[in-house]
Order: C-alpha cells, then structure tokens, then sequence
C-alpha cells in the first residue's frame, strides 16, 4: 500500500498547519474568521457563532484575523492565513497561525511525509522559501519555536482529500456501499503524516483504527490522532458544484475551529501542569497557590469546553482531540493536586495561627498574674515590679522548654510562610 498511497492523487488536496507563535499587536488584517464560502468576515463569523456555544464563540472569534493571500511555490499554494489569539499566563501574546495550503497536481502524502520530518521520506521540507511560516508571517509574528512545556516538536496539520475514479483504495463498494480497510488506512496515513512503511500498523490495531474514525456521512470520515487530523471522502468528486464543495468548506471552517479549541486548551493544560509542580519551590507557595487556583477558575470558564453545538461532528472531533492529548484526565489530575496543595496550605496557616496564639498564651499568661498580684496587694515598689517581671519571663522561658511550649514554637516555624 506504500507506493499506492504515495501516488494517490485527489480532486481537491488541501491542509491546514497550525503554528504557535507571538503577536505583541494586532494585525492589519479583516477581523473574523476566514470565510470559504459567499459570506464576507463579519457574515462568517455571525453564521458560526450560531452554530457553537457563546462561550466557545467567544474564544474562537473575539480575536481572530484573517488575510486572503496566494502565494504559490511548486506543488504549493497558499489560500489564506489566519490567526486567533490564545493567551495564557506565561505568554500573553500566544497566537494560533493557520495556514491554509491546496495541493496541485501532486500527491499529497509525501509532502505531509516531508513536512513530518520522517527519516524514511527522501523530500525536503515544502514548508520553505517563500511559503515558510517566518516569510509569510514577517512583520506580523514571531515564529520562533515555543519554548512552552511539551511543545509539539512539529506544528499540526489538518489534512483533507476527495477521491477521483481511480482512487478505488478510498471509495465506497458500488454495488454493496463497504467501505475497503485501505480507505481508513489512507485516512490514519494523511493524518500521520506517515506513509505505511514509516509506522508498520499491528494487525492488533486494526479494530481500533475502525473505532477512532468518524463517520461525518456515508461520503467522507474523519480521522484526530495526535500530530495531526485528516478527512478523506468515499466517493468520486465530479468537481465544482458537488457536495464535497459544502465539505470542504466544513473540514477547512467550522471542523478547523473544534481542533483550534482543543489545541488551545492542550496548551493551557500543559502550562498549569508545569506550574503546579513548582509550587513549593521558593518561599510563598500561599501566593502561588491561590494564584493557581485563579487561573484554573479562569481556564474552566473561559477555554474548558467539551461541548461545542447541537451538530454533532464539531464535538466528535474535539472531543477525540481530548481523548489523543488525554486533556479530561490530565485536567482532573490538574483540580485533584491544586486541591491538595490548597488543603496542605490550609492546614499551614492554621497551625501558625494557632501557634501565634499559644505564644500570646505563654507569654501573657505569666506576666498577667503577676502584675495582678501586684495589683491586689497594693505594692507599688518599683523593685518588686521588676522581680515581677522576672519571674513572669521565668516562667514562659520555663514553658517553652516544656513539650507544649517546642510545639508553639515548631508550629510557628512551619514550612510555609
């Protein structure tokens, strides 16, 4: 199937790369999210925000951009750019780039194969020269590689792919409608980016690849893995004015915008992850905690969302990007330790509160009694105030040798302050 895949061709061949960069302004670029279809900017982003939750439409488009720019270079040609804040605490000028690319007149899998980075492809990077992330982004943002904690080593791509005739490895049966295993074969490889050679597949995984793809219709599937996303249709592509015209504006919009949502919060999750584990270092873990606790609150009400809208297809896709980064169980790990280091903190404050008070205790107790004997004994002798007041620091010294009194005294000096 290698060589089958490398050579497979299709009517419309586009991918979508997702580069993290920094912004410090705002671009001279058309606000909203980039339209595919009749609408202008405001009308595409008015026509999405129906389609999803407010909280999440907020996050999707309250800051987005977009430039309709082409700019070709061999088999490449760019379409458009966009970009869509994402801040978080260590770097308030995170943005997502997109770059929207169509392939022509060449098979699609060996570049995905070359911008991958694979040892086994013999192509160079096609990301270069005049389509490099930096050319294309100058004067706008800084595409220098994040230094975040686990950042991808290689930006995530969004491919998407319509058979012709020929591609029978992709195409539905025509007489019984099944779908061939190579359909989701070639689907795992454009998300990969890996020809079947490069990532042998256990006949074991098999079932489970079935498993992850989902099924936007009979005429096209979806794949989410890790580094990477793919949509792939099941029957041939008559060209403009097919229902894959309607298809690609969804893989290349609406479906783009689920992915966008859970890379931004991969990476809040990876940021609160890395900061959790240096709370106790250095003094003022209360500050930090309390801190922590805020961005977390921040996060779940601003960017943690596993339900996107009514439509179905959005909230499959965010839901099995979640699923590959393990986000659910990796952002309750994060809500268990911050509750934890917050109870621990607790705890601190209220022993030294407590052994403040047992000080104010061992101190005040003696030099109360005896200036209240002096008192009732009416004794106003300036010496007999004095060995008073000895007596009374005796006796706490005298106290805070005993068990109770190394206890105070322990309990004020605790480990967090």
């Amino acid at each position: 199937m290698t060589g089958v895949f490398l050579a497979a061709t299709g009517t419309r061949q586009a991918f979508t790369v997702l580069v993290p960069v920094r912004m410090p302004q705002d671009p001279p670029w058309a606000a909203g999210p980039l339209p595919f279809g009749p609408n202008d900017g405001a009308a595409e982003r008015e026509a999405r925000e129906r389609l999803f939750t407010p909280s999440a439409a907020r996050v999707l488009y309250g800051r987005r951009w977009h430039l309709q720019a082409v700019r070709e270079q061999g088999p490449l040609r760019l379409d458009a750019m966009e970009l869509l804040r994402t801040p978080t605490a260590r770097s308030p000028e995170q943005v997502l780039a997109a770059l929207h690319f169509t392939v022509l007149d060449a098979p699609m899998l060996p570049l995905l194969r070359a911008f991958s980075g694979r040892r086994q492809s013999p192509d160079p990077d096609p990301l270069t020269g005049d389509v490099a992330p930096t050319a294309l982004l100058a004067g706008v943002a800084d595409t220098t590689a994040p230094s975040a904690p686990f950042a991808l080593a290689r930006p995530y791509t969004v491919a998407f792919l319509t058979p012709d005739a020929r591609l029978v490895e992709a195409l539905r049966d025509p007489d019984t409608g099944e779908l061939p295993a190579t359909a989701d074969w070639l689907l795992q490889s454009l998300a990969s980016r890996a020809a079947p050679s490069d990532i042998p597949m256990a006949p074991e995984y098999v079932p489970d690849l079935a498993a992850e793809t989902r099924r936007v219709s009979a005429d096209w599937s979806a794949l989410v893995l890790r580094q990477g996303a793919a949509f792939l249709g099941h029957r041939a592509d008559t060209g403009p004015g097919d229902f894959y015209d309607y298809a690609e504006r969804n893989a290349r919009g609406v479906y783009l915008d689920a992915l966008l949502l859970g890379a931004a919060q991969r990476d809040h999750i990876d940021e609160l992850t890395d900061d959790l584990s240096a709370v106790f270092d250095g003094p003022g873990p209360a500050r930090r905690v309390a801190a922590l606790e805020q961005r977390i609150a921040r996060f779940r009400s601003t960017y943690w969302r596993q339900h996107l809208s009514a439509h179905g297809p959005a909230n499959e896709l965010l839901l099995a990007f979640q699923a590959k980064h393990r986000l659910p169980e990796r952002f309750a790990e994060i809500l268990a330790e911050a509750a934890d280091q917050a109870r621990l903190v607790q705890t601190q404050e209220s022993q030294q509160i407590a052994g403040a008070l047992g000080v104010l205790t061992v101190l005040g107790l003696p030099l109360a009694t005896a200036l209240s004997i002096l008192q009732v004994l009416g004794d106003k002798s300036p010496w007999h105030l004095v060995a008073a007041l000895a007596a009374a620091f005796a006796a706490t010294g005298a106290a805070l040798l005993t068990r109770y009194g190394r206890l105070v005294l322990n309990s004020l000096r605790g480990g967090l302050r």
